[in-house]
């Protein structure tokens, strides 16, 4: 009798050790996974940055101070040499203050284009790509720019899909036909890749392009915090993928990596927005050459920007 007794105790304390083996060995695995996927993600991140080769000549001199300002374009090149930018934005950086700030700069704006006259903002980048409208921002507005980075919309599509694959909510004001037979209807939508960016292009805006800067920067600014938030740190392999595939860029990897780890660790998350020309700065005036363009007081909008960027604007 002592014998059985014995034998069972023996019995369910090899259980409870088997039992115990097996969770040990479901949690070792379970922490083997992660480990791999960490240390995936680090190699991802530390390997050389195999963005797509930077295709323009870009003369940007290296920042005098530690705030850093990029060049941001988006353009529906197909691969022509002289295609249009539909967006021209500047990003603004500072480490030390961790910083953002964006300015969109209107592309009908009317200025001095170096080599061409007087012409419309976005006319410089068809004439001499991303350097010519560097120097045309720099003689007109006094803003040095330091890097280039152009995004085609094949690549925001499929950045916004991955960064918020239930989409981004906006407020539609009114029904918007997009093209490719997609009308966008009035109300609160979540819109995903291909709708956003007809969200963000769309021409028959009842602010001409003033509507369409404003929801450039409504868009950026929701991406933004995408970016940032908790769930999207998993899919930082994926996205240095879209990065390199979808994005012509000067900047260097260690740069780049500088800068996002930043913005992923900002506390406040804030982005500042500033459009270029601002509110009673500019007419409306219409060439009979090249169509209506904004006449703009450039020393106002050299005060509005010296403003917005304190002493960090070179």
């Amino acid at each position: 009798m002592a014998g059985k007794k014995t034998r069972k105790r023996r019995k369910i304390k090899w259980m409870r050790v088997a039992a115990a083996l097996l969770l040990l060995s479901v949690f070792l695995v379970g922490l083997l996974t992660i480990i791999q996927y960490i240390e995936g993600t680090i190699k991802k991140v530390n390997q050389p940055f195999k963005k797509a080769e930077a295709t323009h000549s870009f003369q940007g001199e290296k920042s005098k101070t530690d705030a850093v300002n990029v060049l941001i374009l988006g353009s529906d090149s197909r691969g022509e040499k002289q295609s249009r930018t539909d967006t021209i934005m500047v990003g603004h950086y500072n480490p030390k203050t961790q910083d953002i700030k964006l300015i969109s700069l209107m592309r009908d704006m009317y200025v001095s284009i170096p080599g061409h006259g007087k012409h419309k903002l976005n006319a410089a980048y068809t004439y001499g790509g991303p350097e010519l409208l560097r120097e045309t921002i720099q003689l007109n507005f006094g803003l040095d720019i330091h890097h280039y980075a152009i995004a085609n919309f094949e690549g925001f599509e499929k950045a916004v899909d991955l960064l918020a694959p239930d989409g981004i909510g906006v407020d539609i004001p009114y029904e918007m036909p997009i093209g490719n037979g997609m009308v966008l209807e009035k109300g609160n939508q979540q819109l995903h890749g291909k709708e956003l960016l007809g969200y963000v292009r769309f021409r028959q805006d009842r602010l001409s392009d003033f509507g369409r800067v404003q929801r450039q920067q409504e868009v950026i600014t929701k991406l933004k915090d995408e970016a940032v938030s908790i769930h999207s740190v998993a899919k930082l392999p994926d996205l240095l993928g879209l990065l390199g595939t979808y994005i012509d860029t000067d900047i260097d990897t260690a740069t780049l990596l500088t800068i996002g780890k930043d913005v992923l660790t900002n506390e406040s998350g804030e982005m500042k927005t500033l459009r270029i020309p601002e509110d009673g700065s500019f007419t409306n005036v219409r060439h009979e050459e090249i169509g209506e363009v904004l006449e703009v007081d450039l020393e106002q909008n050299k005060k509005a920007l010296n403003k917005f960027l304190g002493s960090e604007n070179k």
